[in-house]
Parts: C-alpha cells; sequence; structure tokens
C-alpha cells in the first residue's frame, strides 16, 4: 500500500494524490480526446510518409502522361505553332536517350531531370488551349494503356548531339582557339 504524500517524511510517494486531484480537474472526456489526438497525430507521420511516396509515384506518372500529350499536342492541328515549337523541343529532349547534362556530373548531371525537364514540360502544358489539352492527354492515357513502355526519339538524341558539337565549337572557338 501506498502512503499519502507528506513533504515532511522522506520516502512518500506524490504521484497518486497528485493524479488523484488532477483526474478530479479535468472533464472526463477532454482525457479521451488527448489520448485521441495523440494517435491521430502518430498515426499521421506514418501516413504521411506512405503518403510521399505515393506522392512522388503519381507524380512520375503525370510527368510521363504529359510529356505524352505534349508529342500528341505537337501533331494537333489546333495547337499553336510556338506551342507545337515548344513541344517538339520538350519531347525531343524527354525521350531523347542523351542527356543535356550528363548524368555522372555531381548534382548539376540530375537538375535537367528534377528541374529543368518538368518546368518544361509545366510550361508548354500551360500554354496549350483546354480543348487540346484534354484531346492529347485522352489520347497519352489510352497510348500508355496499350503499349506501356516510354517511345524513345532519335531525333531528339541527334538535337542533343548537335547541341553538345555547338556547345564544344563555341568553346574551341571562344577559348582555345584565341591562345593558339
Amino acid at each position: 500500500a501506498r502512503r499519502a504524500h507528506n513533504p515532511k517524511v522522506a520516502g512518500s510517494n506524490p504521484a497518486p494524490a497528485t493524479r488523484s486531484i488532477r483526474k478530479q480537474n479535468r472533464p472526463k472526456g477532454q482525457a479521451i480526446r488527448f489520448r485521441l489526438s495523440l494517435r491521430r497525430i502518430f498515426a499521421f507521420q506514418s501516413i504521411a510518409q506512405m503518403k510521399t511516396g505515393e506522392a512522388i509515384r503519381r507524380w512520375a506518372t503525370r510527368i510521363k502522361r504529359d510529356g505524352l500529350t505534349l508529342w500528341f499536342a505537337g501533331k494537333h492541328p489546333a495547337t499553336p505553332r510556338y506551342v507545337k515549337a515548344l513541344a517538339a523541343f520538350v519531347v525531343a529532349y524527354a525521350l531523347s536517350p542523351i542527356d543535356l547534362i550528363p548524368d555522372f556530373i555531381p548534382v548539376l548531371g540530375y537538375i535537367d531531370d528534377v528541374l529543368l525537364l518538368p518546368g518544361l514540360i509545366w510550361l508548354a502544358i500551360r500554354l496549350l488551349p483546354p480543348q487540346v489539352l484534354a484531346d492529347c492527354r485522352d489520347q497519352a492515357d489510352s497510348w500508355m494503356t496499350a503499349q506501356g513502355a516510354k517511345p524513345s526519339s532519335r531525333v531528339g538524341a541527334f538535337m542533343i548531339v548537335l547541341i553538345w558539337i555547338a556547345v564544344s565549337a563555341a568553346i574551341w572557338i571562344g577559348i582555345v582557339q584565341p591562345r593558339l
């Protein structure tokens, strides 16, 4: 049996008396709500962790679908010419097996995959007329369901190689050749 708390007596336990006073002062439902809110917070953290991975997968699927949407938008007759040009560049770059900035370069190698390409896709999608966007998204969804695999673009790879040659020539003419 526990003794009641007496500050003059050493070894007396203050916990039982304090607990009973706290329980009496607190409304009965408040303790239950507090426990439930703690459970929700901890459950939310695990759900948030699961939702983060799921959100990233959905985002990647949307980027892939929007890349195909731009491919179909480039062939759609109602797409404006400037959007067709941007869409052609984005699709050629997205489907190219060669990156503009190689992935083996630390940090910079992934910037085009993480920032540049999604940003260009977002811009081109925003410039499309709503009806063209709806039609092309339907075509992209049906193509992804039927084919499943990502197409590749030889034209895009050729464009990337031409850009690398042009940059190399500019560096040679601007930096190396004047020193000779």
